[in-house]
């Protein structure tokens, strides 16, 4: 588990910087989700391609996605998650790379800790998309970082992600085909959604790099019959 494990750093490198892991918090270090969600928005490389506009991410961790985005140019950011130490963690490395006057750290279960009031032009979810049990109790709330209990946290971002875009706004979500990707679909259809994917990146994970798994950035769409 990478909450125990003896390499776990307090401080790790990504994107040619330096980032402060608190304990509790999900590691980007041990996987890969993290970079190659960076790479989907185009924000893993420095300089980024400039950006305008708000940016929400749902599920920050140590608020790597969230920092990059304010530091490629978006007005304003809000880094929420469902783990109090995670927000914390976000805070930490907004002060530490120059960007806490413009990005926010909220604790939130996805939408719950939001302004009514507010709206984004890029709404993004790196989810827990592995599939667990309806019945399913977590142990942590690390855990709730990896594992979705019957999809319910998919299920309610697909129904609810829609009204809190701009007009214009991207509602987006990174998932894997270690996930249930034939259960997501059909949750999207029963909410009134469609899913357009976007980009996809095949990586080897695993302990010895032997499993093959596909990342998609998909975005949400409202149904075309709507």
């Amino acid at each position: 588990m990478s909450l125990t494990r003896d390499d776990r750093p307090k401080v790790f490198s990504m994107c040619g910087r330096e980032w402060d892991l608190l304990d509790e918090v999900f590691a980007p270090v041990f996987s890969p989700s993290t970079g190659i969600a960076l790479e989907f928005l185009d924000l893993d490389g420095w300089p980024a391609p400039p950006r305008g506009g708000s940016f929400l991410e749902i599920g920050c961790g140590a608020g790597v996605t969230a920092v990059m985005a304010a530091l490629a140019g978006h007005e304003r950011v809000v880094a929420s998650d469902i783990s109090p130490r995670a927000v914390e963690n976000a805070a930490v490395n907004a002060e530490r790379h120059g960007v806490n006057a413009r990005m926010s750290a909220v604790h939130s279960d996805l939408f719950s800790g939001l302004v009514e009031s507010e709206r984004f032009d890029t709404i993004f979810w790196s989810s827990n998309y592995v599939l667990a049990p309806e019945s399913y109790e977590y142990k942590s709330v690390h855990e709730r970082a990896y594992v979705d209990a019957g999809y319910r946290a998919h299920r309610r971002y697909m129904e609810q992600v829609l009204r809190w875009l701009t007009p214009n706004g991207s509602a987006l979500l990174h998932f894997s085909d270690r996930g249930d990707v034939p259960a997501l679909h059909r949750i999207a259809q029963e909410c009134g959604r469609e899913l357009r994917t976007l980009r996809t990146h095949r990586v080897r994970e695993g302990e010895y790099g032997d499993d093959v798994v596909e990342h998609m950035l998909l975005e949400i769409l409202p149904h075309a019959a709507e």
